[in-house]
């Protein structure tokens, strides 16, 4: 069996550290360099259920997309629930790694993932300074509504579904995919000359802003729906590095919904 720094080697070969934004909190939060790996879950949030699936597993390292302590902290306290998560995990031996914006840049990456998962066809990053998203085809046009469909098929459930700006008739041939928030993105998304964009965490000035702009449809997705693939894709190259180094890791992708949002709905007042 490999070492945890040999596994970490190979992983940040695959998304290096130094490609991660400088705000941003990746590598290894806890684990011994020394201690051997036989088992690896992959999530996308370090939270207690994580944990606790990977302690019930058997897991010796967990590899998650978002960052554990991303603003920083004094403390790892078992009073708090970050530091439970971290009392946890060493109390099992389990080891800790996050590939965040380094894994968002990476080639293949978080949108790579997404796209393959709607089964879409990549032409190029969307933003090719820092390789951040992807523009890709449809092997066939079709209405915005069907593309939202194919979405909601493809991607995780989740209580916040699959919204949709802009005329669900109109024809998408080309789209712009970026996995994690993406109303950033407009200003390059109006430049690559998409018909739509898929992403998430789309707000409602930018939204109102992006639709009085252009005919640009939009495809809101849940944070974690369309950073999941990701954990498929980053289990299948770590599988394929366990083969050629013959570490016969048993590698794990988590099924567990960490989408914060609930299942329940309340219906609103009308308008003032």
């Amino acid at each position: 069996m490999p070492r945890l720094s040999e596994v970490i080697a190979e992983l940040d070969a695959l998304w290096p550290p130094q490609r991660a934004e400088q705000w941003d909190a990746v590598g290894t939060v806890c684990g011994d360099p020394d201690a051997e790996v036989a088992r690896v879950l992959f999530a996308v949030d370090p939270v207690q259920e994580i944990a606790d699936e990977a302690v019930a597993l058997g897991a010796d390292l967990i590899v998650t997309h978002h960052p554990l302590y991303l603003r920083g902290t004094t403390t790892v306290a078992a009073g708090h629930f970050k530091g439970r998560v971290v009392h946890t995990l060493i109390k099992h031996d389990v080891a800790l790694h996050v590939a965040h914006t380094n894994a968002d840049t990476a080639d293949p990456g978080v949108s790579d993932a997404l796209a393959g998962a709607l089964d879409l066809r990549v032409t190029g990053p969307l933003v090719p300074e820092n390789n951040l998203g992807r523009i890709c085809e449809l092997d066939h046009p079709e209405t915005l509504a069907a593309f939202a469909a194919r979405a909601a098929k493809r991607l995780p459930a989740t209580a916040q579904g699959i919204r949709v700006a802009g005329d669900p008739d109109m024809t998408v041939r080309r789209v712009a995919v970026s996995g994690g928030s993406g109303d950033s993105l407009f200003d390059a998304v109006r430049a690559a000359g998409v018909d739509a964009f898929l992403t998430a965490d789309l707000r409602h000035h930018p939204v109102s802003e992006a639709t009085q702009h252009s005919p640009l449809g939009l495809v809101d997705a849940a944070h974690w729906a369309t950073e999941w693939p990701w954990c498929e894709l980053a289990a299948a190259q770590l599988d394929e590095i366990s083969d050629r180094h013959g570490w016969d890791l048993r590698v794990h992708v988590s099924k567990t919904v960490t989408d914060p949002w609930s299942s329940h709905h309340t219906s609103s007042g009308a308008p003032n």
